[in-house]
């Protein structure tokens, strides 16, 4: 009987398996935790997790004591060198939001970026002798804002205006609701200015969400009218302006009451071309004295810009998954997760209820199709982490 020829060489390592193979892998793994375990087996391993072509991971829930979850698994987790403890809203995509004295700055856990915003008190008027203006009806107490309330109003408050909501638009823009209580001025910047830049006449609002869809900035109120945004470059220091204003969509004005059986958070989405307006419905019920929330409903309607009207849409698509949060909201590939289409993955973060279940809270979904609501991952904080958000690694 012949003799085994004996294998010349060592034997062939796990690293030298070829970059066909490593992407494949990856492709199997959505869940962001599982590519950067994949990633620190070797640097070869890290080198293809960087450097190929891959779908996106699935988003990371962030939590304000600068902790982490990975969808969809159940165990948090901290990135190295930063903790991230103490930020204050989310910029949407990647970026966190920390205060800094009268200002704040965007950290990017993922690549370890830091971005410079403008304080509060730096805010360019246009125009620039704006001055607030009020009129005094008989019988009433004080003085009223005329014609409406604007900028110059919030400015004369004793309340300090806050950041409600910002996003990163582009590396040259960043747009923020800036206001009090639920009214609110859109303000836009330059990561690194000097100042903000606010039409300091216009009408304040009490807006819920924004997106930056076609490269125009569009927002949307409580009552769901939608409002597009132009920008334009101030003409001495190029920094970002709004140019042009007005409203692209006038709806029906349905407004759930705020102390009624149910209220009303709306999202604004883009989704495979298109601008989605999300009405989340939670309904209310009332145990020892206390409001707490109970199921939620979802109705979807796409923007018809030709109509200037919504129109119900009553599936994503066998493609589509809808990431809806307070700071953060975005549309997902189901497919290229090995995940079903027409889900809602949402935070309970309503900040004026409490959750149902007392102490704890979740991720939970919403089908589409079956218009059922359940909590299938195994991740759960206090609620008092309210401020929870989703950050997608690939932005």
């Amino acid at each position: 009987m012949a003799e085994v020829a004996q294998r010349s060489g060592p034997p062939p390592s796990w690293s030298d398996i070829p970059w066909d193979l490593a992407g494949h892998v990856l492709r199997l793994l959505p869940a962001c935790a599982d590519r950067a375990h994949f990633a620190a087996v070797c640097p070869q391993w890290r080198a293809a997790a960087r450097q190929l072509a891959l779908p996106p991971p699935l988003p990371l829930v962030a939590l304000p004591d600068g902790t982490f979850y990975s969808l969809p698994y159940g165990k948090p987790f901290r990135f190295p060198g930063f903790g991230c403890a103490g930020y204050k809203i989310a910029a949407c995509g990647s970026w966190l939001v920390f205060p800094r004295d009268d200002g704040c700055f965007l950290v990017d856990p993922f690549a370890g970026a830091t971005v410079e915003l403008p304080a509060l008190s730096r805010v360019r008027l246009r125009p620039p002798n704006a001055v607030a203006k009020y009129t005094t009806v008989e019988g009433a107490m004080g003085r009223l804002c005329h014609p409406y309330v604007t900028w110059m109003h919030l400015k004369d408050m004793d309340n300090v205006p806050m950041i409600r909501k910002l996003i990163l638009c582009s590396p040259n823009l960043v747009a923020a609701f800036v206001g009090i209580g639920r009214t609110s001025q859109i303000l836009v910047c330059q990561p690194g200015a000097s100042s903000w830049s606010v039409r300091a006449n216009d009408p304040c609002n009490i807006f819920e969400d924004m997106a930056f869809y076609q490269e125009k900035l569009y927002a949307l109120s409580h009552y769901e009218d939608l409002t597009v945004m132009n920008i334009g470059q101030h003409p001495r220091t190029g920094d970002p302006q709004v140019s042009q204003i007005g409203k692209v969509i006038r709806s029906d004005r349905v407004v759930l009451p705020l102390d009624g059986i149910c209220r009303k958070k709306l999202y604004l989405v883009e989704s495979r071309g298109t601008l989605l307006m999300v009405r989340r419905k939670v309904y209310l019920r009332e145990i020892n004295d206390m409001i707490l929330a109970g199921r939620s409903e979802f109705e979807v309607f796409e923007a018809d810009f030709k109509h200037s009207q919504w129109v119900n849409v009553t599936a994503l698509g066998d493609d589509q998954m809808l990431f809806l949060g307070r700071w953060c909201s975005r549309a997902v590939s189901a497919s290229q997760n090995g995940m079903s289409g027409d889900l809602i993955f949402f935070l309970d973060d309503m900040q004026d209820v409490r959750n149902y279940t007392f102490e704890d809270t979740s991720v939970s979904v919403y089908n589409m199709r079956t218009s059922e609501v359940s909590s299938p991952l195994p991740m759960v904080w206090k609620h008092q982490m309210i401020p929870a958000s989703w950050l997608f690694p690939w932005n």
